[in-house]
């Protein structure tokens, strides 16, 4: 069972790279990513071994805490979702929720981040180990490590799969996924703010609260490397198996569960009809609007945008190298501003196949221009009076509240300068939103990488293309940013008009790639 769900998975994997150069590229992305984080891992794992034995010891259990929880909340954040990993993909085969469980789990370790987390845990190995029983239990215990990560991922993923398949339960867990993220920040917020102290005490108080969690017994398996770690690793095999216990009992709950996302949803007319433009421009904004309103992957983005430039706010005060002046004021809401303008970088995605309507109708470059100004027009109704409380709270934080002009103009500005960028990498790197699949994921199954490509490339060409208005405000000359929207309206123009130029030529080709099965 295990072999054929691992060939399961490598068929689905070359059938997605089959005949399509975008999602070859993506892949290709893809692997370079995971080769750079698996080379980077084992050799700041290793470098462990340059500390003291007890600093080491220390750093140890709270990375392997802390890559527990990158596996189990990584599912929810990641841009596709392997086939082989939805429960309800596979609830009409004649398996039995054990041979299902041992499928799933030889199918979550084919990939190319099982591989670089191995590696991570490698180089741990050569860290933490003092003897050669070290690097023997260690070996064992790293193995244990990853299947306990993989464990645990599949219990939670399969645990939400019927909530992730609802808008409610994607809104909420969008919220809660949102909240633990800015959680994680409260021990380097307390660092900055020199509330925690020496760090190595702060640290070691970290590993004292974790220390007894299977994987912190793990990397204290891998040091002691006696007695007491093959003690160790045996509670860790044994709460391994108890979890896979746990999450075969929740994969048969599952694949008897009803699937509550079909029940028919309500639709409403927009409040903003009366105040919206006539013609295709307002029919666009209100359409964008209503997105803004049902769409949990928006709205996560929004959040995940506000919560980040809050945090970024307390972050970039704090310690000898913290900013100060202008800056402080700025650059929490230039932040919001950048992450709300990249959820632009795939404006047909949300669309999918009803984009066809739109390439019927537009008879010039004009139709699809007019359409991607409808669609900023409603960006910008929502984002410009986040970004008024973001800069407003800003400058009170800085102690100087006339700098909130100087924010909201050059965050105003950097917006525009997203927006239009994200113009074009809509119509250069398009790709499908999954239909049945969690508030997380942003592409579907196979174009994670193409999603990866887009938002980066979207990201670098907003950020340069902003170092002449923000630089210099950051650097103290304020006045430049009166210059900020006026150049952000002009790249958003330019940005499209050079999209409209490209997707209208390419409209079937745009319909098929934000149509593809999800």
């Amino acid at each position: 069972m295990a072999w054929l769900f691992v060939r399961l998975k490598l068929r689905l994997i070359a059938g997605n790279l089959r005949g399509d150069v975008m999602r070859q590229v993506g892949f290709v992305f893809t692997l370079i990513a995971a080769a750079l984080a698996a080379c980077g891992g084992f050799a700041l794992m290793s470098l462990l071994r340059l500390a003291p034995p007890d600093v080491a010891l220390d750093a140890g259990m709270v990375l392997f805490t802390l890559l527990t929880l990158i596996w189990v909340i990584g599912p929810l954040l990641v841009f596709g979702v392997d086939e082989t990993l939805d429960p309800a993909r596979l609830a009409l085969f004649p398996l039995t929720a054990r041979q299902m469980a041992t499928g799933m789990f030889a199918a979550s370790v084919t990939g190319p981040w099982p591989l670089a987390s191995l590696l991570v845990l490698l180089g741990a190995v050569v860290g933490l180990s003092r003897s050669l029983t070290g690097v023997l239990v260690g070996l064992v215990a790293a193995v244990l490590q990853l299947a306990f990560c993989l464990v645990a991922s599949r219990v939670v993923t399969t645990a939400l799969s019927g909530v992730l398949r609802t808008r409610r339960g994607r809104d909420l867990l969008a919220v809660g996924v949102v909240f633990v993220i800015l959680l994680t920040q409260v021990p380097n917020l307390l660092l900055n703010q020199g509330v925690g102290g020496d760090p190595r005490v702060f640290l070691s108080g970290l590993a004292s609260i974790v220390r007894w969690g299977p994987p912190a017994m793990a990397a204290h398996a891998i040091a002691d490397g006696a007695l007491a770690g093959l003690a160790e690793i045996a509670v860790v095999g044994v709460v391994v198996l108890a979890l896979g216990d746990v999450w075969i009992a929740v994969l048969r709950r599952a694949m008897v569960r009803a699937d509550s996302s079909t029940q028919v949803g309500s639709v409403r007319r927009s409040r903003f009809d009366g105040l919206l433009p006539a013609g295709p421009l307002g029919a666009v904004v209100a359409k964008e609007l209503k997105y803004v309103r049902r769409e949990p992957r928006g709205r996560m983005g929004w959040m995940a945008a506000v919560g980040f430039a809050g945090i970024l706010m307390f972050s970039l005060s704090g310690g000898p190298n913290g900013l100060e002046g202008a800056a402080l004021a700025v650059a929490p809401a230039c932040i919001g501003a950048l992450m709300i303008g990249l959820q632009a970088s795939n404006a047909f995605g949300i669309d999918g196949r009803a984009l066809w309507m739109n390439a019927i109708v537009y008879s010039s470059q004009r139709d699809l221009r007019t359409d991607f100004a409808g669609r900023h027009l409603a960006v910008s109704l929502v984002a410009v009076p986040l970004l008024a409380v973001l800069s407003i709270a800003a400058a009170l934080f800085a102690g100087y509240p006339p700098w909130v002009l100087p924010a909201l103009l050059t965050s105003a500005g950097l917006l525009q300068i997203a927006l239009g960028v994200g113009a074009v990498t809509s119509v250069v790197l398009p790709y499908t939103y999954p239909e049945r699949i969690n508030a997380f994921t942003s592409a579907a199954p196979g174009q994670g990488g193409v999603a990866f490509a887009g938002s980066f490339g979207a990201m670098l060409g907003t950020s340069l293309l902003a170092v002449p208005v923000v630089l210099p405000v950051f650097l103290g000359l304020t006045w430049v940013a009166l210059l900020a929207v006026p150049y952000g309206l002009a790249v958003a123009f330019a940005g499209r008009r050079l999209a409209a130029m490209i997707g209208y030529a390419r409209l079937p080709d745009l319909l098929t790639a934000v149509s593809r099965p999800s």
